[in-house]
Parts: structure tokens; sequence; C-alpha cells
């Protein structure tokens, strides 16, 4: 009796074994389907990511197009432009000398300078101090003490 018993115990915990399996068989099974499942959510986002940035590239592409063909119209309008004006020398027309010999001041009499002491005349723009002391001098000196100062 002793083996009958345990042959018993043994089919018992066959039953058992072979249950557990049939129910971990099919925990594996639904795992399987959940990963596909999620593999197949995970494919169909990364797809519309990629959709989505193909349309933006495109949609970036072709405001691209539009903005280099209003550029090459403008380009074109220019160069119209340009043909149409006519030609200019590319260097500036020489300018005309702004240092001209400035005409002798007209020199003070003895008189004057006895009355104020100091004459002052403006030639161009420019003061020239004359002191009584200077109308003494002869023109020449009078002359290179201008070209000192100017």
């Amino acid at each position: 009796m002793s083996a009958l018993k345990e042959l018993e115990k043994l089919q018992a915990m066959r039953a058992e074994l072979e249950a557990e399996s049939r129910s971990l068989k099919e925990q594996q099974k639904d795992l399987e389907n959940s990963v596909l499942a999620l593999e197949q959510q995970v494919v169909i986002e990364e797809l519309n990511k990629e959709k989505a940035v193909i349309e933006e590239l495109k949609n970036s592409n072709k405001a691209t197009r539009d903005a280099i063909a209003q550029l090459e119209a403008k380009k074109k309008e220019l160069e119209t432009r340009i043909g149409q004006a006519p030609q200019k020398p590319e260097t500036p027309p020489p300018e005309k000398e702004k240092k001209e010999e400035a005409p002798k001041p007209e020199e003070a009499t003895p008189e004057e300078a006895e009355e104020s002491g100091v004459t002052v005349t403006a030639i161009e723009g420019e003061a020239l101090v004359e002191s009584p002391e200077a109308t003494d001098e002869s023109p020449k000196k009078q002359e290179k003490k201008k070209h000192r100062f100017f």
C-alpha cells in the first residue's frame, strides 16, 4: 500500500505541475501578446513622428523654395534696373581743390593800427590777427607767418 499511496501522491503532484505549466504558458502567451501590442504601438508612434517630421521638412522646403524664388525675382529686377540705369563711372569725379591760395589780406594802415591796437581780418572763414608790430614788418615776413598758420 505504501507504493500505491506514493503513486497517488506522485500523480497528484504531476497534475499540479501540469496545471501550473498550463497557467505559466497562458501567462507567457498573454505577456507575449502584450509585448507585441506595445511594440506595434511604439512602431505606430515612430511612424507618426516620422510622418510629422517629413511633413515639416516638406513645408520648410516649400517655404525655402518660395523665398529663393522671391530672391531670384528681386535679383532679376535689380539687374534690370542696373541695366536700365545710365552707366556711371565707378570712381567719383575728383573733388575740387578745397584749399585754394587765399588772397592777400588787406593791410592795416598805420592810422588804424594806432587807433585800435589790434586788427582782425577774416580770410575764407579763418582769422588772421595782426598786431601793430606786424604792420611794420615786410610783406614777405607776413606771408611766411600766414603760411605757418595755414
